[in-house]
């Protein structure tokens, strides 16, 4: 069984924030690898003014600290920390479908994918005469 700890400083949070990350419906997850020898699973929460005040808040908050509480110890990357952001949706959205959510963006994040192929913009990426 992997230790899950919670993420409390502002540093971890702006650490995890340069990772990769994964929104869908009612949540955006960040992920970002420690690269130490620890294999614990660091996670923290947050959720902005902008989805409402303090009760809707702290309400969006509950039931994504529920949420990873199910879903983080099984889809979780030991080693990793990981930032659960509440979203407009997240406070009305059924139960069943934030889960989804949350199985789906830790799904995503625990594989992992190529680089994408930097793509020239601009008029001098076009091929010359």
């Amino acid at each position: 069984m992997t230790r899950i700890e919670r993420l409390t400083s502002r540093p971890q949070f702006l650490a995890a924030a340069k990772g990769m990350s994964e929104a869908r419906g009612g949540v955006v997850i960040q992920r970002r690898d420690r690269a130490d020898a620890i294999s614990s699973i660091g996670v923290g929460f947050t959720a902005t003014r902008k989805i409402g005040g303090a009760v809707v808040r702290n309400r969006a908050k509950r039931r994504l600290r529920e949420a990873a509480r199910l879903l983080v110890p099984d889809l979780g990357v030991p080693g990793s920390d990981y930032v659960l952001i509440a979203r407009m949706g997240t406070v009305d959205r059924d139960w069943s479908r934030l889960l989804d959510d949350v199985k789906w963006a830790l799904t995503r994040l625990a594989t992992p994918r190529p680089p994408r192929p930097d793509k020239p913009v601009g008029p001098s990426a076009s091929p010359a005469p």
